[in-house]
C-alpha cells in the first residue's frame, strides 16, 4: 500500500527525563518521495508559528500544539492511557485503541527488561525514577543511574504524550482541505534511551521507539486518521573492537530480516545520515538503524517490528559490556573517549530535534539533557596520529562501513 500523505513536527515529553523526537521536521527515507512539511515554531516572546513548506511553497500560520501540564505521582499506575484507549478497559473497542494500548505495554516492558540488565552489569547501582501524568491522560516514567561502578550515566525513559494539533495541521497532513475540521487531538508514545559507561573500551548506546497517531478532527468526524512508527539502536564506540560491532549490526540485520530484507541496509543507511555531525564532516558514531515517519507497511506488522527493535537492545548490546567494562586503560584512552563525548554533546546540542526543541521551548532542563555524559573534553585542533586506534575510529565516522 501506498503511504498517506504525513506532516512532520516535533512533539516531545517535557517532563520525562528524555526529550524525543516524535516526528522529527526533516528526515527523509532514502526511499521516500517529497511531502509535506511541518514544523512548529516556539518563542517565549514571539508568537507561536507553525511552519508549512513545501517544495515550492512557505506558509506560516500561527498556531500551537497544545499538551497538558504534567503532575508528579508517587507510584506508578498500570497505564498512562486514558480509559478508552485502554484494551483492558471494557470500554475500549477499537483496533487503534488496541495498537495504543500494545505499544504502551511494549515501551514499558522494555524499559523494565533494559533497567534490570543495566543495574546487572553494573553490580551495585540502582535508577533513580520519576513519575509523572497529566490530567487528562498520559504520563510518563524517567529513570537515570549515574557514577556506578560500570555505568557514568544511563538513562530509559518512557513516555505517553495526549495533545492537540492545529486543524491546520491535519489539513496538510490529509490533502482534506475542504473539510475545514477544527482542532485535531493526537496520541504519541515512545521509550528513549542513552547508555553512556565508564570504560572508554565500552561503547555508547542510544535507542528510541515511537507511535504517533491522530484522531479524526473535532468538527470532522469519520475524517481518516494519520499514524507512524519511528525509531532506532546505534551504537557510539571511542575504540573499535570489529568483532563487537560487527555482532551489534547482525543482531540488528536479523531483527530488520526477521519482517523485510531490505529493511537492514535502508535504515542502516538512513542512520548513517540523520548522525552527521555537518560542522564536523563526521558521524557522531558507527551507526546502527534508524527509520521514521513509517507508514507505508500493515500497521500490525510495523508494530511487530519495533517491538523486535526494542527488545533486540539487551542481546545487541550487553554482551559488548560485559567483555569490555572491566578492560585496563590508560589516561590517554580516557582522554580520547572523553574527546568524543564532546562530539556526542555537539550533535545533541546543534543537531538533535528532541534536544533542541526543549532548549527552545523553555522545558525541564534536567529532562532535556540527560542524554549527555556527566563528562567531556574539547582540545584545540586535536588531530589523532594517522594509523593510531583513535585515527581508524574517525576514519570510520568520516567514512561509514559496511560491518556485514
Amino acid at each position: 500500500m501506498s503511504p498517506p500523505t504525513t506532516a512532520s513536527a516535533i512533539v516531545s515529553s517535557s517532563s520525562s527525563s528524555s526529550y524525543f523526537t516524535l516526528f522529527p521536521l526533516t528526515s527523509t527515507s532514502p526511499k521516500s518521495k517529497p511531502t509535506t512539511k511541518l514544523s512548529f515554531n516556539f518563542s517565549k516572546t514571539q508568537p507561536r508559528n507553525l511552519t508549512l513548506s513545501k517544495t515550492t511553497t512557505t506558509t506560516t500560520i500561527r498556531s500551537a500544539v497544545s499538551i497538558e501540564k504534567e503532575i508528579p505521582e508517587t507510584e506508578r499506575p498500570n497505564t498512562f492511557l486514558r480509559e478508552s484507549d485502554d484494551h483492558d478497559s471494557p470500554s475500549s473497542s477499537s483496533s487503534s485503541s488496541t495498537v495504543r494500548s500494545r505499544f504502551e505495554k511494549m515501551i514499558r516492558k522494555a524499559q523494565d527488561s533494559v533497567c534490570k540488565a543495566i543495574e546487572a552489569a553494573d553490580g551495585g547501582a540502582k535508577f533513580k525514577e520519576d513519575v509523572w501524568s497529566r490530567p487528562g491522560g498520559g504520563g510518563g516514567i524517567s529513570r537515570v543511574l549515574q557514577d556506578g561502578a560500570v555505568w557514568e550515566k544511563a538513562g530509559v525513559n518512557v513516555s505517553v504524550v495526549y495533545g492537540v494539533m492545529p486543524p491546520e495541521a491535519y489539513r496538510a497532513a490529509t490533502a482534506t482541505a475542504e473539510l475545514k475540521p477544527g482542532p485535531v487531538p493526537f496520541f504519541a508514545a515512545g521509550i528513549s534511551s542513552v547508555l553512556h559507561p565508564k570504560n572508554p573500551f565500552a561503547p555508547t548506546l542510544h535507542f528510541n521507539y515511537r507511535y504517533f497517531e491522530t484522531d479524526a478532527p473535532k468538527d470532522a468526524p469519520g475524517a481518516p486518521r494519520q499514524w507512524w512508527f519511528g525509531g532506532g539502536t546505534d551504537l557510539t564506540p571511542a575504540y573499535i573492537f570489529e568483532e563487537d560491532v560487527k555482532h551489534f549490526h547482525s543482531v540488528q540485520k536479523s531483527a530488520c530480516d526477521k519482517f523485510d530484507p531490505t529493511f537492514y541496509p535502508r535504515f542502516k543507511k538512513w542512520c548513517d545520515d540523520y548522525f552527521y555531525i555537518k560542522h564536523r564532516g563526521e558521524r557522531r558514531g558507527l551507526g546502527g538503524i534508524f527509520f521514521d515517519d513509517l507508514n507505508d507497511y500493515d500497521q500490525e506488522m510495523l508494530l511487530s517490528f519495533a517491538t523486535e527493535c526494542a527488545n533486540s537492545v539487551v542481546p545487541a548490546y550487553i554482551p559488548i559490556i560485559e567483555k569490555r567494562k572491566d578492560t585496563p586503560f590508560t589516561d590517554q584512552h580516557k582522554a580520547w573517549q572523553q574527546l568524543r563525548r564532546g562530539r556526542y554533546v555537539e550533535f545533541n546540542l546543534v543537531y538533535d530535534r528532541g534536544t533542541t526543541f526543549g532548549l527552545k521551548t523553555g522545558g525541564r532542563i534536567e529532562s532535556i539533557l540527560v542524554s549527555l555524559p556527566l563528562t567531556a573534553r574539547w582540545e584545540y585542533d586535536h588531530k589523532p596520529e594517522n594509523g593510531t586506534e583513535e585515527w581508524k575510529l574517525l576514519d570510520a565516522c568520516i567514512n561509514p562501513k559496511e560491518w556485514i
